[in-house]
């Protein structure tokens, strides 16, 4: 998909971070959007200095866990532009403690969003997507944390490891029907992602009272989200699959897989 322009892009997670930094992209290319977020201030705002630019964008919000909330998202986006040609299910929280400390609340919080919420968007949108025959693309974000497992955010890794998964999967599955899938796994970026718990829902506890402090630190020098867009962007008009900004990491997933190799070969 070599040429944005006119496209219609949805874009989940959209009203902050990565997602909003899509959205941004996304205008610049000329394409339409639809922001999807579940944070309503948030979402109004950025739907509002997006018009200001010039882009053609509205904001819907939506709580991706929620198939519901997520099916009439993409019912107000066809309404609004008639068509869907890029779904990026960006939306991601992460808790973090070590397994044996977590809730069952605490998964069913990070699985409903980070998983749940990329198949929730994949099955609203892509039926559409591939009933309108013009091709189209599917980004999901999952993180390093999908290639390489990191201590603390155990329930934030499977996800993950889950969405690189899906999306492996997903790009032989809509091959045929002349859709792109990338996945996309980037280390720290800039983001918000370390307050996920303000949008944890009620009946499944406050969670931590305080931002995880090491993951703030971290994020705060950290990649900015345009930076992880631009890339995103680029991959998708020259379809690249695996989307990995942050090359200082590939010695970390270069163990690993060394260390999957070599035990093929034991007795």
């Amino acid at each position: 998909m070599e040429d944005l322009a006119g496209r219609v892009a949805f874009v989940t997670g959209g009203a902050s971070g990565i997602g909003l930094a899509l959205a941004e992209g996304f205008a610049k290319e000329g394409a339409r959007i639809v922001l999807a977020d579940i944070e309503a201030e948030a979402l109004e705002k950025a739907e509002g200095d997006l018009l200001a630019s010039g882009a053609e964008v509205i904001g819907v919000q939506c709580d991706v866990s929620d198939r519901g909330s997520v099916m009439a998202a993409a019912d107000a986006a066809i309404e609004a532009f008639g068509k869907v040609h890029i779904l990026c299910n960006n939306a991601g929280v992460a808790p973090a403690d070590a397994i044996d400390e977590t809730t069952p609340e605490d998964w069913k919080w990070c699985l409903g969003v980070n998983l749940m919420g990329v198949v929730h968007g994949i099955q609203a949108l892509v039926p559409r997507i591939k009933e309108q025959g013009e091709g189209g693309h599917v980004v999901n974000t999952a993180s390093i944390a999908g290639l390489i497992a990191l201590p603390t955010v155990g329930i934030y890794t499977a996800t993950k490891y889950a969405v690189v998964g899906i999306s492996e999967t997903l790009r032989g599955e809509l091959a045929p029907a002349g859709i792109g899938v990338s996945v996309v796994c980037p280390s720290f970026v800039k983001t918000r992602l370390h307050e996920g718990h303000r949008n944890r829902p009620a009946e499944l506890g406050s969670g931590p009272e305080e931002p995880n402090e090491f993951m703030a630190q971290m994020l705060a020098n950290a990649t900015e989200p345009a930076v992880i867009a631009e890339r995103v962007i680029r991959g998708i008009k020259r379809g690249d699959f695996y989307i990995l900004p942050h090359a200082d990491m590939k010695l970390g997933f270069e163990a690993r897989a060394n260390e999957i190799l070599a035990a093929f070969d034991l007795d």
